[in-house]
């Protein structure tokens, strides 16, 4: 039979090769701006000889498997113009707009298939043929007669010569001795047999008992020998079945050798004056090694790199050692090792005279720059062992890579102002700053702490699929959070949440923003993580997994992570399957919820739109909550209710039972009765446990109008009469955050200053600033209490700011020759400036004091 003829691998990631350990060596000339070296792949085939790497803008000079030279075919990408779309039918902006996005697709999808093809065919002969005459067995047949042996009676008949008398004596002597005989042999018979009976009894009593015995010993020999047997047997089968399995991957395992030659790259690594730097993010691994450059190829790597002596090479892994060469002039090499598998992507190089500041916390972490930046770079990582021992106690493990390094290029260097690698993360320098510059301490703080958990998250633990990859871009996000609520305090990061949900809703209106769906992930090649669609896709990630969190409680979500990260874990990939799957066995959360959750969340797009007013029936002593539910996401002409996860009318919806929090005159009272599935209009009754005080009649007094109102009085004083009608003094909805969801609630306006000044919480706050502010007419009352709590120093300066910026609205033309507060709210906002920042006695602003550093912002945006 004609064996089939072996084809090039096509669009397979390495052609079903797996990379077991890759090996780099390169040579950096930074004045020619040259990358001159080998790399050594040790790679396990498939059932065909030929595999496939990916390799651009490279010279290959040659390539050995096991030693040997080997046939390859290499086209580089950007040779391969074919199929481009003819700019000729170009008519309008729209036309354009499609043949660039065809173009770019079609560049994409060029450039995920490999295009170096390594044959390694070659003559192999058996290693396994022996010897004759060893490990065989030789079976002799010997020949011959057979031999029988039988025993043949001998008859001897003997002539004596005796006479007759003396046989006849002796005939009768022994005729007497044999009936003497009869008779004693008789007797001596008759008692034998007698003891013989006894005896047999006997015997047959004690021959049952031993055959017994005997019979349950045998047994369990038996069993045991079968026992022993079985065992022994399947040990043989499963030590076969592994050397089977070891001697093929020993004769598919190939080393490969690939000398190349790199010259004024463009893209991957970047050269600038005296600094080189890598960017492997979305497939530009193999712009400057080959290599395979896939997500779901992981393997550990020994990184050489040899520059001159006054520069310093950092890469990924630990330093084991540096060698110093014998050459004129000398260079050094730097010697790192990776022994924690990843992919290509995030192997990171980084060359130049950097200053390498150890942290001072006894942390392994290492932050380097350049000279004119140490100051600011010692000021600005101070905070950094905080995020670190945060991080490691909320895991319960350690740091994956041993030693992680930090390193901070000038703006002008750098292809993106953040690129992650395993163990390293390259960062622009605009985001340091010194003492006297604490603007930009926060997001600064943020973005590094970020950056850390993504070591954890999406180097460590990387996506099985694209699909999965929002999960562990949303992990990171939920250990960031964490870190900002413990060392930035709660209020930070519940303000930074809720502002974050607002954003999520007000853009989650089409498909580009849902986080499994193929359409949004895999079908974009990894640019949907860019722009602000990838960051809309970030902030809705970590908003779900906290809805989980919320769902299951913290411990149960603390102990999923932590079985993630785990070192005993035996993948290291992690997909929203598994995840679900660990939600229901370690979060004990139900099957019929997630089956509905995952679905409506990560595969679809769009979020809940729950708009609410109220009404108090007096006579009942209850409130009811009128409901109409909606969806954030447009559907589309001549689309199905499902299609990009548009809900329509009918649809189930998501989900959940929303809270609804009443805080009565007595006391708080919390209701979760509100479903996010259902009607599209729905009325809720609320039971109220606080009963209307009774009020005093009180008789009009002078110079009052008929409907009771005093022209002296504040319009504020008519509400505060209409409030004390219900034993209500605010209302919530979904007070805890549990739920992304845009929501519009709709009370009087005495219930919102009441919510603004009564409720400390800052998510609170800013709902009531947010309606107040947009009010057509602002009353006193409003007024007064917008400047009270910007006034209030122990308020969160966040929430004060946005009361400054809600004054500021009132002396807008929106507002302006409407009524007599047009100037109020202008007017307290210079009130409260001069009292704060402006010296009297010179007649100028004080300088600015950092001491108080929430009241500096809040004096900040007033300048």
């Amino acid at each position: 039979m004609a064996k089939a003829r072996k084809q090039k691998p096509e669009g397979g990631a390495g052609g079903g090769a797996t990379v077991l350990h890759q090996k780099l060596c390169l040579s950096i000339d930074m004045e020619n701006q040259l990358i001159y070296g080998y790399t050594e792949i040790k790679v396990l085939l498939a059932e065909n000889d030929t595999f496939a790497l990916h390799a651009d803008s490279m010279t290959i000079r040659n390539i050995l498997v096991d030693g040997e030279a080997a046939e390859f075919e290499y086209s580089p990408h950007w040779k391969n113009v074919d199929g481009q779309p003819s700019w000729l039918s170009v008519s309008c902006p729209k036309t354009a707009a499609d043949a660039a996005c065809s173009a770019y697709i079609s560049s994409l999808t060029g450039e995920s298939v490999p295009n170096l093809i390594i044959s390694s065919e070659r003559s192999v002969k058996s290693t396994t043929e022996l010897p004759e005459g060893e490990n065989g067995e030789h079976h002799e047949e010997n020949g011959g007669n057979s031999v029988q042996f039988s025993d043949d009676k001998a008859v001897k008949i003997c002539n004596g010569s005796g006479e007759g008398n003396d046989k006849e004596e002796e005939k009768e002597n022994k005729e007497e001795d044999e009936k003497e005989n009869e008779k004693e042999e008789k007797t001596e018979m008759e008692t034998e047999e007698k003891e013989r009976e006894k005896d047999k009894d006997k015997e047959t009593e004690e021959g049952k008992e031993k055959e017994t015995q005997k019979e349950k010993e045998k047994e369990r020999e038996e069993n045991e020998e079968e026992k022993e047997k079985k065992d022994v047997s399947e040990n043989e089968k499963d030590k076969e079945n592994e050397m089977q399995i070891e001697n093929e991957k020993v004769k598919n395992t190939k080393l490969v050798r690939v000398d190349y030659i790199l010259e004024k790259a463009e893209t991957g690594v970047h050269f600038v004056n005296n600094v080189l730097h890598s960017n492997s993010q979305i497939r530009r691994a193999h712009c400057w090694f080959p290599c395979i450059d896939s997500a779901t190829q992981r393997c550990p790597f020994d990184l050489e790199f040899t520059v001159s002596t006054d520069l310093v090479a950092v890469s990924n892994g630990d330093l084991l050692y540096q060698v110093l060469s014998k050459e004129d002039p000398p260079r050094k090499t730097y010697v790192y090792k990776l022994n924690t598998p990843v992919s290509a992507q995030w192997i990171s190089l980084v060359v130049g005279p950097f200053e390498v500041l150890p942290d001072k916390n006894g942390i392994s972490v290492s932050h380097m720059c350049l000279s004119p930046t140490l100051s600011k770079l010692e000021n600005t990582i101070s905070f950094f062992h905080d995020a670190y021992s945060c991080y490691e106690d909320y895991l319960a493990a350690p740091f994956p890579f041993g030693l992680y390094k930090q390193i901070f290029l000038p703006s002008e260097m750098v292809v993106s102002p953040t690129s992650f690698g395993a163990s390293t993360c390259i960062f622009s320098a605009d985001i340091l700053n010194d003492e006297k510059v604490i603007d930009q301490i926060i997001g600064t703080r943020i973005k590094l702490a970020y950056a850390l958990a993504r070591q954890w998250f999406g180097v460590y633990t990387s996506a099985e699929e694209p699909n999965d990859e929002w999960l562990l871009d949303g992990l990171a996000g939920f250990l960031t959070d964490l870190f900002i609520k413990r060392y930035l305090g709660n209020n930070e990061a519940r303000y930074r949440r809720f502002k974050a949900n607002c954003t999520v809703c007000q853009f989650d209106v089409s498909g580009a923003t849902g986080l499994g769906s193929p359409a949004a992930s895999t079908d974009l090649y990894g640019t949907q993580t860019f722009g602000s669609y990838g960051k809309i896709r970030s902030l809705k990630a970590v908003a779900v997994l906290q809805t989980l969190e919320k769902q299951m409680g913290p411990d149960f979500f603390r102990k999923i992570l932590q079985m993630i990260v785990a070192s005993t874990r035996a993948s290291r990939t992690l997909s929203t399957k598994e995840f679900r799957h660990l939600a229901n066995k370690i979060g004990n959360l139900e099957r019929p919820f997630l089956k509905e959750f995952f679905p409506r969340w990560i595969e679809s797009c769009g979020c809940p739109i729950m708009r609410l007013g109220i009404s108090y029936s007096k006579r009942r002593n209850m409130v009811e909550l009128a409901v109409s539910r909606g969806c954030t996401a447009k559907a589309e002409p001549g689309s199905d209710s499902h299609t990009d996860g548009d809900i329509q009318e009918g649809a189930t919806g998501w989900p959940g039972m929303m809270s609804v929090r009443v805080h009565e005159t007595d006391g708080v009272y919390d209701h979760p009765i509100l479903p996010l599935a259902g009607e599209a209009l729905q009325v809720v009754e609320l039971q109220c446990h606080s009963k209307v005080a009774a009020k005093r009649f009180q008789k009009t007094k002078k110079g009052s109008k008929p409907d009771g109102s005093d022209d002296n009085v504040d319009a504020s004083t008519q509400e505060n009469r209409m409030s004390m009608d219900a034993p209500l003094l605010w209302i919530r909805v979904d007070p805890e955050m549990e739920y992304l969801a845009e929501i519009h609630f709709h009370q009087p306006i005495q219930m919102w200053i009441n919510q603004l000044e009564k409720d400390k919480d800052v998510i609170s706050q800013s709902q009531a600033i947010a309606v107040l502010e947009k009010l057509p007419q602002l009353s006193f009352a409003v007024i007064n209490a917008l400047n009270n709590f910007l006034n209030d120093t122990k308020a969160f300066w966040r929430v004060r700011v946005e009361a400054a910026y809600a004054l500021a609205v009132t002396a807008s033309e929106v507002h302006f020759f409407k009524l007599d507060t047009d100037l109020a709210g202008l007017l307290h906002l210079v009130k409260f400036y001069k009292s704060r920042r402006f010296d009297a006695d010179i007649g100028l602003p004080r300088p600015n004091d950092f001491h108080d550093i929430p009241e500096y912002f809040v004096l900040e945006v007033m300048h």
